[in-house]
């Protein structure tokens, strides 16, 4: 797997955590970071298939939604 390069700014306390899990689980900074924002990207994104089946099912409750906003 090709790697790159990034520059970032973060707090100086979270630095210091990240380092701290670094040396606790004998992996590098790189590793660590690498998985954070993998793990990151996998809870926050959102597939285009569930965005389908969430608009559908609004649809197709669309008077049930109005019920409840009662």
């Amino acid at each position: 797997m090709s790697t790159i390069k990034i520059s970032s700014k973060v707090e100086a306390a979270v630095w210091e955590e990240l380092k701290e899990v670094a040396s606790e689980s004998q992996r590098n900074i790189s590793g660590v970071l690498t998985e954070a924002i993998s793990q990151y990207l996998k809870r926050h994104r959102v597939r285009p298939v569930v965005l389908d089946h969430l608009r559908d099912s609004i649809q197709d409750n669309e008077e049930l939604g109005k019920l409840l906003a009662k």
